[in-house]
This record gives structure tokens, sequence and C-alpha cells, in this order.
């Protein structure tokens, strides 16, 4: 059985704001992840919240 794409969401996402091992900007992420097909997207930065604000 295959999932929705809506029905998987990644749980491990780092952004700009983790040093040292940061993917993008948030923008981008929630760009990308859209346009894949994604409704939702989990941000866990290192140390900091600051990716909340």
């Amino acid at each position: 059985m295959a999932l929705a794409s809506n029905d998987f969401v990644h749980l491990h996402t780092h952004s700009e704001f983790s040093l040292l091992d940061g993917l993008g900007r948030i923008t981008d992420l929630v760009d990308e992840a859209s346009a894949k097909g994604f409704d939702s997207l989990a941000l866990t930065d290192h140390g900091a919240l600051y990716g909340a604000v």
C-alpha cells in the first residue's frame, strides 16, 4: 500500500538556524515541500528556536 504524500511528514529538518548543518532558508524549505505535495514539515533546529519566531 503506497502512502499519499500528505500521509508522510519529514520529522528531521534543519534550517539555516542550525549552525554547521543547516539545510536552507525556511521559506525555501516550505516552498519545496509544498511543490512536492506535502502539507506539513517539522523544523528540528539544533540549540535554538530562532526559526520559530
